[in-house]
């Protein structure tokens, strides 16, 4: 008989938080009650009727007719994995646009594929320019051009039409990171000429983290069918993963059965709302919190002009302890914000406005916190 004595676990019951950070975000009532639903086997014919529905969603949000698109069982992390491994090839030329934590952590996982990794750099919070992109494509005639669409860490927003343009004039794939942006603004894969778009379920889909919705181009398709080599992942891998998907249902993995649920369900509720409502609603909500920091005497980090609506960026003030404020607004006032990351670490906060956070009252409480706390 053991001797060790038995430890008593208690009840789980995490304080009732405001997330107001890069995510996760909010997640509606309707969401986690879809995740209480008793699973079913993962190809089971219930199961299966539901998979063409959240890809059929999937489709509608992320603006695109694209056969390839599903949802990867992982975190926003395992999207961009899977975006970059199912399409790098040892020594093939990738140009990474960094202006930010995420385009670091790209170029970190592309020379990890045996990439032959370009990059080119801008100011943190800062955008590119698509004459910027040309000129580097000129010389690294790269097979792939990455960009992050929404970046998380700064607040810019990166217009990306003129930059794919100019990625397929010198036959490069276009691959985006929209996890900060999808179902918050328009990502519009199709208008804009996206081949590869990854995203988070966590951010503005307001679902809880475990999924990575990701899109693929009948071009990048061809692509994929081209390698020459296997990809390098197996649990990515697309060449698989597609066949579960798809029309053959082959096993592959087990899906995370209750998280298909509440991603259907946070699919239906931006259906119901509509994206370009959902849209307004995340512009109007962003424009109140800007006014409101500026009233506060606060400076934001991105001008207007190419600034995120779904997540901003305040420069801490001279002499005002960062970590101190984000610890009284969650010990005194259950409100999570972020600080900054990488080069903007102790610099600026960041507050997300990502789906169901995205309400007038979340503005309204935070500014009044903010103010009693400065």
């Amino acid at each position: 008989m053991s001797t060790q004595a038995t430890r008593t676990y208690t009840d789980l019951n995490p304080s009732p938080r405001l997330l107001l950070g890069p995510g996760p975000s909010m997640v509606h009532p309707r969401v986690l009650r879809a995740m209480a639903t008793p699973p079913v086997g993962h190809l089971d014919p219930d199961f299966l009727v539901i998979m063409n529905e959240i890809q059929e969603l999937l489709r509608m949000v992320f603006e695109t007719t694209n056969q390839l698109t599903i949802p990867i069982s992982g975190t926003g992390s395992a999207g961009m994995e899977a975006a970059l491994c199912n399409f790098i090839e040892p020594g093939d030329p990738i140009l990474i646009c960094v202006n930010g934590y995420f385009g670091e952590r790209m170029v970190d996982m592309a020379g990890r594929y045996g990439a032959k990794v370009h990059r080119i750099d801008a100011e943190w919070g800062d955008v590119f320019s698509a004459s910027q992109v040309e000129e580097a494509l000129r010389s690294s005639k790269a097979k792939i051009v990455a960009i992050v669409h929404a970046e998380t860490s700064t607040g810019a927003l990166q217009p990306l039409e003129e930059i794919a343009e100019v990625a397929h004039k010198h036959g490069a794939l276009l691959l985006v990171d929209a996890v900060t942006s999808l179902g918050g603004l328009p990502v519009a894969v199709d208008r804009v000429g996206i081949d590869i778009c990854y995203s988070g379920s966590q951010k503005c889909l307001s679902c809880p983290p475990g999924l990575a919705p990701i899109t693929v181009s009948p071009r990048a398709e061809e692509a994929l069918r081209a390698r020459r080599s296997p990809v390098a992942n197996w649990y990515l891998d697309l060449t698989m993963v597609q066949k579960y998907w798809g029309a053959e249902r082959s096993y592959h993995h087990t899906a995370p059965i209750n998280m298909n649920y509440a991603l259907r369900e946070a699919l239906r509720l931006v259906a119901e709302e509509g994206l370009e409502a959902r849209f307004e609603r995340h512009r109007r909500n962003a424009r109140m919190l800007w006014e409101g920091l500026e009233e506060l005497g606060l400076t934001l980090h991105v001008p207007e002009s190419r600034r995120l609506p779904t997540l901003t960026t305040v420069r801490v003030p001279d002499g005002v302890d960062e970590a101190a404020v984000r610890r009284r607004l969650l010990e005194e006032y259950n409100i999570e914000i972020a600080g900054g990351l990488g080069a903007l670490k102790g610099k600026i906060w960041r507050i997300g406005l990502m789906g169901h956070s995205s309400r007038p009252e979340n503005v309204l409480t935070l500014l009044g916190a903010l103010k009693w706390i400065l």
